[in-house]
């Protein structure tokens, strides 16, 4: 006799956090899937509206040993950073004569930490990818500027201030637009000679930076990688293949990218 018919959606489902084999119900879902994407959409919600604690985040990397700075942009409310990307594309005249004001010197990198559309994802996770790659940094002999600690960011806002501290290359960490498995996700954008203008197609991204996704250290791994090989090449984007993976101890690579030798 045999035993008990196993679904066999639960192999996938146990591989992916996608909406997949939901089941129905009549002509529709479960009213277990109907609540959980309604919870999965309140948190996708609540994270691009949540404060920023910009004061906090430079308590903490302060306590790293980081020179801090914080900055905004020109959209000075919620409503107009969602509405008018471009606003969170610039600096706002007083934080521009602010970081000038710092009269940096020549650095090869200035990290920009950026609300985005998740400050819970910046909150949670950019102080220990940073702690992570203060280490990588030190052993490639990277010449650090002052951290950027910006409100109100798009990706495109670490474009100025890369200028503004003369820096050879500009990483952005920022909260991803959450999704309906993730509302805490870091991003990471670096930039080689970074100057307004810049499009997308010339920066590397890092993106799905959890614990449910790429893990801290591998995330850290990667970026010291990329900036390693974008100052030596002097270029990012799509010239710039990140072939970082083949550089991780195997161990590492499988565990900290959530794989199993028999997937």
């Amino acid at each position: 006799m045999s035993g008990p018919r196993r679904d066999p959606w639960s192999v996938l489902q146990s591989r992916t956090p996608a909406r997949i084999g939901l089941g129905r119900c009549g002509i529709s879902l479960p009213t277990r899937e109907v609540l959980a994407f309604g919870l999965a959409h309140a948190q996708a919600r609540d994270a691009v509206h949540a404060s920023f604690d910009s004061t906090a985040l430079a308590a903490t990397l302060s306590a790293l040993g980081l020179m801090t700075i914080e900055v905004d942009s020109e959209a000075t409310e919620r409503s107009h950073y969602l509405r008018r990307p471009d606003l969170g594309r610039r600096l706002s005249e007083a934080s521009r004569a602010r970081v000038s004001g710092l009269k940096s010197k020549r650095c090869d990198l200035a990290l920009v930490v950026g609300d985005g559309l998740s400050a819970s994802a910046v909150a949670a996770h950019a102080p220990a990818l940073i702690a992570a790659f203060l280490p990588l940094a030190a052993k490639l002999g990277l010449k650090l500027g002052p951290v950027a600690i910006a409100t109100g960011a798009r990706v495109a806002l670490g474009d100025e201030i890369g200028v503004l501290l003369k820096a050879r290359a500009i990483a952005v960490l920022i909260g991803e637009r959450p999704g309906l498995s993730s509302a805490d996700s870091l991003g990471v954008y670096l930039t080689y000679d970074p100057r307004p203008g810049r499009n997308d197609a010339e920066r590397n991204c890092i993106s799905n930076v959890r614990p449910e996704g790429l893990a801290i250290a591998v995330a850290a791994f990667k970026l010291a990688w990329l900036i390693d090989a974008s100052l030596a090449r002097g270029l990012s984007g799509v010239a710039l293949k990140d072939d970082s993976e083949t550089a991780l101890p195997r161990e590492d690579t499988a565990s900290s990218l959530g794989r199993r030798d028999n997937d």
